[in-house]
């Protein structure tokens, strides 16, 4: 395994400015945190800044994941409803196990940010994580999160964890490891029972 990325962005996409912002926010400011600890890799794997219409989606998409030292999540009610970003979020996990085998993680691979709460509260895949960022309070008004006293303390917890699982995964990743070997697994169920429906009373 060669790293190429310091983190994967599993994200659903959004079609309006607000999600697409905050993406774009996060991630400029992630970059900029990020690069004085990496040499030739890049900081993020985004999928719309990196695909092209003719490649083939699930390859590309393992390939990167295994090439990425850990994956941002942004949450989203949207995000578990999504086939796709789940399966994502299962093949993380199989990443996850795979290096633990290499070295003791000193912490998940994982970090959730919660850009919007699910009404029900969050599925247990996220609350349960021993660590998630709270970016809930975004909106068009926030100023950019580079310089954000706000959001700044949580952007460097971030970066911190990346950085630590990127000296660890330098030292541990055994010669010869082939990202190419690895696929996404199958789609995985649903994060959480869906209400059996309702119909009004005549």
């Amino acid at each position: 395994m060669s790293i190429r990325y310091g983190c994967f962005f599993s994200y659903a996409h959004g079609r309006h400015e607000l999600m697409k912002r905050f993406k774009t926010a996060l991630a400029d400011a992630l970059r900029c945190y990020l690069e004085p600890y990496f040499d030739n890799e890049d900081e993020l794997f985004i999928d719309t800044e990196q695909l092209g219409g003719g490649d083939d989606l699930d390859r590309k998409i393992a390939r990167a994941m295994c090439e990425s030292v850990c994956m941002i999540l942004i949450y989203t009610p949207k995000y578990e409803a999504h086939a796709y970003t789940r399966r994502e979020y299962a093949a993380m996990r199989l990443l996850e196990a795979e290096r633990a085998a290499w070295y003791a993680l000193p912490s998940r691979l994982i970090i959730p940010v919660i850009m919007t709460r699910h009404p029900d509260s969050l599925p247990p895949q996220i609350a349960e994580s021993s660590f998630y960022v709270d970016f809930s309070h975004f909106t068009m008004a926030t100023a950019d999160l580079k310089s954000n006293p706000d959001f700044l303390p949580d952007i460097d917890k971030m970066v911190k964890r990346i950085a630590t699982h990127y000296q660890y995964q330098i030292k541990h990743t055994p010669p010869g490891h082939d990202c190419n070997q690895f696929v996404l697994p199958d789609v995985p169920p649903e994060w959480r029972e869906l209400p059996e429906p309702t119909f009004p009373r005549e």
